[in-house]
């Protein structure tokens, strides 16, 4: 089969061609297969989606690269081509764009993090609405990577010419490539003025400006790794106006400017973590006040064990067990303590170390009649379920077992 013209390898801003059937495969299931001389349509690779399109009046979905197969075309409705047959095609250049912006940002973001650190990108993947480069650098802070940044719209600002170099093998192993090539014979370099040169078959702006700028999201740490997240051009102006947005809905409702807002918001953690400080006092003041009101009303059974039961409204576990430490100071004292709300059945059982019983057992087989789970140890579990209609008989059958 005759090989594919890649016309994106010498023009990535080529929008329409016209070009000749050479394989056509039609399926029932609406989605065809068809391959043509020459292509301007990028196939996916090298972690940049394909492009989109038309042939014709049929709707291109995909581009599969087969190598020395060439391209094959997935266009998706009940459209049939004839081997021999001439048809235009047409690039979604909105998609094109922004592939290129993003993919030729990685190019001098990944330059960028080698001039300045001489740390090499790993791995690449444009997403949907952002873009990760994995960068061997395990010692990334936000300082340095702040630097990295800088640089590369530096360069993007500066509007270096980018070009297109094609050299055979042993050319290239005698250039200064950011990265080597495994591929033999004629390799496709992409240069970038003064900057960077690298082997690649994506497609590209023909200058850096082209790209606008380059935003970091985030970064973090990944196996020895920084992993980089990043938009560029379009992708970076529409994340600004998403996080200005944010930004001034929480100014508004704190009654700020924007700019004020995180200081307002480390004034309110300090005040949350105040509150909290008192609602967590205040909680074991209640406890200790409810476990009292429980002991006094406690009954000893036969054995001389104090087996205290009660079911709260809307009580957190950890109040639960704030209740339950001060009864089972007293001893030969058990304790089933439950809350609930609407749909959610909250447990703790506990004992004193004199009294008998295996409490973990125990939340085990009352959470297996709730549909729910827990456990814990001999002296304390906790757990829940969702059947809150059978609470009360499970805590009934619980004192009659210790009666």
């Amino acid at each position: 089969m005759e090989k594919t013209e890649r016309l994106y390898y010498n023009d990535s801003h080529i929008t329409e061609f016209h070009a000749t059937v050479i394989d056509f495969t039609g399926r029932v299931s609406g989605w065809s297969a068809v391959k043509l001389d020459k292509t301007a349509f990028y196939p996916t690779g090298g972690g940049q989606p394909s492009d989109t399109g038309t042939l014709g009046s049929a709707r291109v979905v995909e581009c599969i690269d087969e190598e020395e197969n060439g391209v094959t075309h997935v266009v998706q409705g009940l459209v049939s081509f004839e081997t021999g047959q001439t048809v235009k095609g047409v690039i979604d250049w909105e998609r094109r764009f922004d592939h290129l912006q993003q993919h030729t940002g990685q190019h001098i973001l990944s330059q960028a993090f080698v001039k300045q650190f001489g740390a090499e990108t790993r791995g690449f993947r444009m997403m949907e609405n952002v873009c990760e480069i994995d960068v061997a650098l395990d010692d990334a802070t936000d300082s340095k990577i702040k630097r990295v940044v800088e640089l590369a719209n530096k360069i993007i600002w500066e509007n270096r010419i980018i070009k297109i170099r094609n050299v055979d093998d042993e050319t290239a192993a005698s250039l200064p490539l950011r990265k080597e090539s495994a591929r033999k014979g004629e390799l496709r370099l992409i240069e970038i003025e003064g900057f960077d040169l690298t082997p690649c078959g994506g497609t590209h702006a023909k200058q850096t400006g082209e790209v606008g700028i380059i935003v970091l999201r985030s970064w973090s740490r990944a196996k020895g790794m920084a992993r980089i997240e990043f938009a560029a051009g379009k992708r970076a102006l529409k994340d600004y106006v998403k996080a200005n947005e944010s930004a001034r809905e929480i100014a508004s409702i704190f009654s700020v400017g924007r700019d004020d807002t995180i200081s307002s918001v480390q004034k309110l953690q300090d005040e949350n973590k105040q509150l909290q400080r008192r609602i967590r006092t205040l909680e074991e003041l209640t406890a200790k006040v409810e476990a009292e009101e429980l002991k006094e009303q406690a009954e000893q059974n036969q054995n001389g064990i104090s087996v205290i039961t009660k079911v709260f409204h809307e009580c957190t576990a950890e109040s639960l067990k704030r209740i339950a430490q001060v009864l089972i100071e007293q001893p030969r004292t058990i304790a089933f303590l439950a809350s609930h709300d609407r749909d959610t059945v909250r447990l703790l059982f506990a004992r004193s170390s004199d009294a008998v019983g295996d409490m973990n057992l125990l939340m085990k087989d009352v959470c297996e009649i709730l549909e729910g789970k827990g456990g814990g140890k001999p002296d304390l579990a906790q757990g829940g379920g969702k059947r809150v209609e059978k609470l009360d008989e499970v805590l009934k059958n619980l004192v009659e077992r210790f009666s």
